[in-house]
């Protein structure tokens, strides 16, 4: 039978299983499942989802016996003998099983009303049939067709007995199979048996890889493929649902007892995919002539490690025993220097080689790799299974390039929506690395080569610590996003808080950012927009007093900063409802003077965004070696500062911060009875506030009843329909920890005054910075180090696993070969996912009419007509997705 003949065949059957009722299972038919087809390709096309949809909604009986023909196939040829033999085709036929219940299994989760179906069919008891004697092929082929059909005839030799759940033993049966002689590893002759738990490659536990070939990998991904369908029943369990509920099949996997499988597996995975070294043996737009077989086998092995390592299994009923994630288990019970300095190269290796990508000489002569997100998340899941590692990476400043890689994703992927998950989990890793106290410390050394570092990164003439860049770049992340980042400003200004009591001295050019963050955080806009926005003021107050409070004499920079803005903090002690209101329309007459128009209730709306565009933001610290320029050495100037005034009119708040996503933070340490006083009488002394007469506790700005704001209060109202009110502004505002700053302002002020005296009113900024570092200031106590520590919960749970799967989702697209596509057409529920239109033809990719005749050939194929009724055919069924890319928003 030729190849044309054989697909006209099989779509043939495709078609019959939708249409016939009940056919039988010793049926000779089943067998054209696993004969028929050349291809995954063939599968994936002929058998369109159309007729997978058809024969599961009206004729189930027939996909009940197809996987249970096709398993029991593939069970009864992984213990032939044989197995396998090419010249008896067993290794096709199973190949065909596994390509088989890969296309199927995606749309029977899809179905909402089958879970009841699923638990019974695949993880209920049952029977299987046995004989003595040998079977015939026949035999062999339906020996699972009826499992609770009693023997026939006592002459056959056959009886029951009892076997795992039929999706307990698929399982580990493709286990198996990953470790199976002649099948995806090469054939020793020194071992027992044919499944053979050696390593796949050198790297953790093993020293010698065990060779493989083209052949052999292949296999390796057809098996990892189906492992990865198997477990994708999270795809279509709401994120909400997903981290309670968890899935039967990665329960089974994860929490498997099997040492040796666990090991040889988690190993196996983890070695493939930090061994391969996307720029060896490379030439310039080699991408354009082949690919690269060797990628699809790391991005199943990177992808299927993940969904391992990053499963929470379901806690049990309280009687029962809680059984733990082995794999996550193992991974942090690495301990050898080798394994991690093994791990650190092959994770900056891939995520070093988008970067080479876009920086090279020749525009478009290599292919960026499309899992440098997958490797941030296993590089954040090491820094938390694994406390030693997370120390090495410290100890040999191997975090320093570790923190520039997120840093450089961050700001690449900000303005992109597809890619906001991504840009929160670098936030995220971020805030992990910085609860230690000694990456805050290692932040100090000075940061060299950075001229070297992309664009998008790059400051220009920047000379400083690591502290320095990193607080430039949150700056720059918080204003150059347009407002898509508003639920991770918390864990940004967590980080600041974590590393502010260890950051020694801080530049000219940082500190000035942080004060300009202050002062748009500051502003009426921001306070008045959001219920929740004055704890991120409180937050970044508290980082500026750690820096103050634990390092006064080494940040003169930043304490000039502190004073140069006084205003700003007289301004917050003495809000007020009117005040605020009454700046906002001052700022709104200001912008339609410039020909704005703009209401307040659309300026309460706002972001902090917009100060400056994220290149002219960082061209801005251009020049920063100098500490202070000369001409901005004033204190209590009438402007102040201008840069600061424009960045506090353009300020902005996301309507919610607090993302249903995103666990909020809490801090560590409540705050102290200090914290609670009115802001005025913080600076000072206990017996001092003794002599004050009775009342003077009250604010000095709350001089008028509160019943007198509730007409100023509705005139302000952001659109989220949030309106504040002086209660409010009193709940929270005598609470904001400003005595730090209060006290240096108070002390330092009169003193930088009279040297400016002195010297005539010319500023010298080598004594003004040293009379800062030698002046003594009373009253300030170091406070507790508090450590904001990123806390899960089921709802960050949840967007953590839809961000893994919708990375699986849609690296499919591009791993796969032709219209083979796991998972397209099928309703996902854990994240939706969006169509973009296709790009056009280009010199690295022309269409014409040979392309054409290539991709359109077999798909006319599989939509024959064999008289049985045209099945619809829509965008989704096609192995494409309609020529359309598609993106998992998160």
């Amino acid at each position: 039978m030729g190849a044309g003949d054989s697909k006209l065949s099989f779509k043939k059957g495709v078609f019959r299983l939708a249409e016939e009722h009940n056919i039988p299972p010793h049926d000779p038919y089943w067998l054209s499942f696993w004969e028929l087809p050349e291809s995954a390709e063939d599968v994936f096309t002929l058998f369109a989802a159309a007729d997978i949809r058809r024969t599961r909604d009206q004729h189930p009986e027939n996909l009940e016996t197809l996987i249970l023909v096709v398993t029991s196939r593939l069970f009864t040829l992984k213990n032939h003998p044989s197995f396998p033999d090419p010249e008896l085709a067993l290794e096709k036929h199973a190949l065909n099983c596994i390509r088989i219940l890969t296309r199927v299994l995606p749309f029977l989760y899809e179905k909402d009303g089958l879970e009841a179906w699923e638990d019974r069919y695949f993880w209920g008891t049952r029977r299987k049939r046995s004989r003595k004697a040998s079977l015939s092929r026949a035999e062999v082929i339906f020996d699972e067709a009826h499992p609770d059909e009693e023997p026939r005839s006592p002459t056959t030799a056959e009886y029951f007995e009892s076997a795992p759940p039929l999706m307990e033993e698929l399982i580990d049966t493709l286990i198996d199979l990953l470790f199976y002689s002649g099948f995806t590893l090469i054939e020793n002759p020194s071992s027992k048996g044919k499944v053979t738990y050696a390593i796949w490659q050198s790297g953790v536990g093993c020293n010698t890889p065990v060779g493989t070939t083209k052949e052999l990998e292949s296999n390796k991904i057809e098996t990892l493929r189906l492992l990865l369908a198997i477990t994708s029943k999270a795809m279509f369990i709401p994120a909400n649902i997903l981290p309670v509920k968890g899935t039967k099949a990665l329960t089974y996997i994860a929490t498997s007892a099997d040492k040796k499988v666990v090991l040889s597996t988690l190993c196996s995975l983890l070695n493939t995919t930090l061994k391969y070294n996307p720029a060896s043996w490379r030439v310039p737009y080699d991408h354009v002539v082949f690919s690269d077989p060797r990628q699809v086998l790391v991005t199943y092995c990177l992808q299927l490690l993940l969904v391992l390592l990053l499963y929470p299994v379901p806690e049990g009923r309280p009687n029962e025993p809680q059984f733990k994630n082995n794999y996550r288990h193992y991974l942090g019970r690495l301990h050898r220097t080798q394994d991690f300095q093994f791990l650190v190269d092959g994770m900056t290796r891939v995520l070093n080689q988008p970067i080479q990508a876009t920086t090279s000489y020749l525009p478009g002569s290599q292919r960026s790799i499309q899992w440098a997100p997958e490797m941030l998340m296993l590089f954040w899941e090491s820094l938390q299974c694994n406390k030693r590692f997370r120390s090495f990476i410290i100890e040999t400043d191997r975090v320093h390039d570790f923190v520039i890689l997120i840093i450089y994703y961050a700001l690449e992927h900000r303005l992109d929506p597809s890619k906001s998950g991504v840009v929160r989990m670098c936030v995220f890793v971020l805030q992990t690395l910085s609860t230690e106290p000694k990456f805050g410390m290692s932040l100090n050394k000075h940061f060299e080569g950075q001229n070297t570092l992309p664009s998008s990164v790059r400051i220009p003439s920047f000379s400083g610590t690591y502290a320095d860049y990193l607080i430039i770049s949150i700056y720059s992340l918080i204003t150059g996003s347009k407002g898509r980042l508003g639920a991770v400003y918390p864990a940004l200004l967590a980080i600041i808080a974590n590393v502010a009591p260890h950051i020694k001295p801080l530049s000219a050019a940082a500190s000035t950012k942080l004060v300009q963050l202050f002062a748009s955080m500051s502003a009426p806009a921001f306070l008045l927009a959001n219920e929740t926005n004055h704890a991120l003021l409180h937050s970044l107050l508290e980082s500026m007093n750690s820096i103050i409070e634990h390092n006064y004499s080494e940040n003169a920079n930043f304490v000039y900063a502190v004073l140069r803005a006084h205003k700003r903090f007289e301004a917050l002690r003495n809000f007020t409802l009117e005040r605020g209101q009454e700046e906002i329309d001052r700022q709104n007459r200001q912008k339609k003077d410039q020909g704005g128009s703009q209401d307040s209730s659309a300026k309460n709306s706002m972001s902090l965004d917009d100060l400056a565009s994220p290149v002219e933001e960082r061209k801005s610290m251009a020049g920063s070696e100098s500490p202070i320029p000369p001409n901005q050495f004033e204190i209590g100037d009438d402007e102040d500062s201008d840069e600061e005034d424009k960045s506090a009119s353009s300020i902005k708040t996301p309507m919610s911060p607090r993302s249903p996503t995103i666990p909020s933070r809490t801090p560590s340490i409540s705050p102290s009875a200090e914290d609670a006083l009115p802001i005025q009488l913080r600076a000072m002394s206990e017996k001092a506030r003794g002599k004050l007469p009775e009342g003077a506790f009250q604010r000095q700005a709350s001089t008028t009843s509160l019943a007198s704001h509730v007409g100023a209060a509705a005139t302000v109202t952001s659109s989220n329909g949030f309106t504040p009110s002086p209660i409010w502004i009193e709940s929270w505002l005598p609470h904001l920890p400003l005595h730090t700053i209060v006290v240096l302002i108070q002390q330092l002020q009169p003193q930088l005054r009279e040297a400016l005296a002195r010297n005539n009113g010319e500023p010298n900024a080598t004594s003004m910075l040293e009379r800062i570092r030698t002046t003594e200031v009373h009253g300030i106590e170091p406070s507790l180090i508090k450590t904001h520590m990123f806390e899960w919960s089921p709802l960050a749970l949840g967007w953590y696993e839809s961000l893994l799967w919708g990375f699986v989702f849609v690296a499919e697209r591009h791993v796969s070969k032709g219209t083979v596509g796991v998972w397209n057409g099928t309703a996902v529920k854990l994240f939706k996912v969006q169509e973009t239109a296709p790009e056009g033809p280009s010199l690295l990719a022309p269409r014409g009419g040979v392309d054409a005749i290539g991709t359109n050939l077999i798909e006319r194929l599989g939509s024959v007509s064999l008289g049985r009724g045209q099945p619809q055919r829509n965008s989704s069924d096609s192995g494409n997705g309609g020529n359309r890319e598609r993106h998992a928003v998160v």
